[in-house]
C-alpha cells in the first residue's frame, strides 16, 4: 500500500465549494433517459487518464518501474468514474448496517459512456451472476484473483489504452525507446499545459482552496486525491512546491486520507464509491 512521505530537503530540478448532492436521491428524481451531470460531454479527461498523466515521467513517457500500485489504482478509478456518471452504485445499507467493503456493487444503468474501458467494465458488472464488492472488483479487473473462472473479468493493457486515448486528445505523443534488450513504446507529454493545469488544481485544493471538510470538496477533486494516493503518484503532484507549502499540502492530504471512510460515506451518499475505494486500498 502507498504511504504519504515528507521530504527533508528539496531537490532542485524536480519536475465553488459546495456540498455534493446525494447521488442515489438525485437518481431517483431524474429521468432515466436524462444525461448524468457528470457524464462525458463536459469532461475533458477521465479520472483514470488523469491518474496516468500524473504518474508519467514527462520526457521519458512511462511510469516508474518501481510503482506497483498504479495498476490497481487505475481500476479503482474506473469504479469511481462509473459511479460519478450514474452507471453503478453500492447496495443500500441494510438493517445489518453493512460496512462499505461488505456492500455489493450494483448496476444502475448500462447506457454506454463512450469510453472503451468504462463500457467494458460495465459489461463485466452486468454479466456477473452474483454481485461483488468494491475490493473484489478491483482484484478482478486487475487480474489478481485466485479463481481461474473469473479471469475473463481482467482488463488488459489498461495503461497503454489510456495512453493512446491521451495521444488522441493531443496530450501525449508516441515514441519508441531502446532499453538494451528490448524496445518499448513510450508516451512523452506533448501538451505540458494540461498536466500543469491538473497539478495546479490539486495543489490549490489543499492549499488556497482548502476547506478542511471533504463533504464540501468537489467530488472529482476528492476522488483524484484518493486515487493519486492509491496509485502512489501523489508525490508527483506536490514535488514542485516550496518546502513549507509541500509540508502543508502533505499534512492536509494525510489528514483527509486518514478520515474514517465509513463515517464520511454516511454523510454524503454521492461520495460513497470514493470512500469505498479508499477503504479497499487502506485494507490491502
Amino acid at each position: 500500500m502507498t504511504t504519504l512521505t515528507h521530504r527533508g530537503r528539496r531537490v532542485d530540478g524536480r519536475n465553488a465549494d459546495k456540498k455534493p448532492d446525494s447521488e442515489e436521491d438525485a437518481a431517483a428524481d431524474r429521468d432515466p433517459n436524462e444525461d448524468d451531470p457528470d457524464d462525458s460531454k463536459d469532461i475533458r479527461l477521465t479520472l483514470m487518464e488523469e491518474v496516468l498523466l500524473l504518474g508519467l515521467k514527462d520526457k521519458e513517457g512511462y511510469t516508474s518501474f518501481w510503482n506497483d500500485c498504479i495498476s490497481s489504482g487505475l481500476r479503482g478509478g474506473i469504479l469511481i468514474e462509473l459511479a460519478l456518471r450514474g452507471r453503478i452504485r453500492l447496495e443500500p445499507v441494510s438493517l445489518r448496517k453493512k460496512r462499505l467493503l461488505e456492500r455489493k456493487v450494483l448496476l444502475k444503468s448500462d447506457a454506454p459512456t463512450g469510453d472503451v474501458l468504462l463500457d467494458e467494465t460495465l459489461r463485466h458488472i452486468k454479466a456477473t451472476e452474483t454481485a461483488e464488492t468494491v475490493q473484489t472488483w478491483i482484484e478482478l479487473l486487475t487480474g489478481e484473483t485466485w479463481n481461474p473462472f473469473k479471469l475473463q473479468y481482467q482488463l488488459r493493457n489498461v495503461r497503454e489504452r489510456l495512453a493512446k486515448a491521451l495521444v488522441e486528445k493531443g496530450i501525449l505523443t508516441t515514441e519508441k525507446q531502446n532499453f538494451l534488450l528490448f524496445d518499448m513504446t513510450t508516451h512523452p507529454v506533448s501538451n505540458a499545459s494540461e498536466k500543469q493545469r491538473l497539478v495546479k488544481k490539486l495543489q490549490e485544493s489543499v492549499l488556497e482552496r482548502w476547506v478542511n471538510d471533504p463533504q464540501r470538496m468537489e467530488r472529482r477533486t476528492l476522488a483524484l486525491l484518493v486515487l493519486a494516493h492509491a496509485s502512489d503518484v501523489l508525490e508527483n503532484v506536490f514535488a514542485s512546491l516550496a518546502d513549507d507549502k509541500y509540508d502543508v499540502a502533505m499534512n492536509r492530504t494525510k489528514d483527509l486520507l486518514d478520515m474514517d471512510p465509513e463515517v464520511e460515506a454516511a454523510k454524503g451518499r454521492g461520495t460513497e464509491m470514493i470512500w469505498a475505494v479508499l477503504a479497499a486500498f487502506n485494507k490491502s
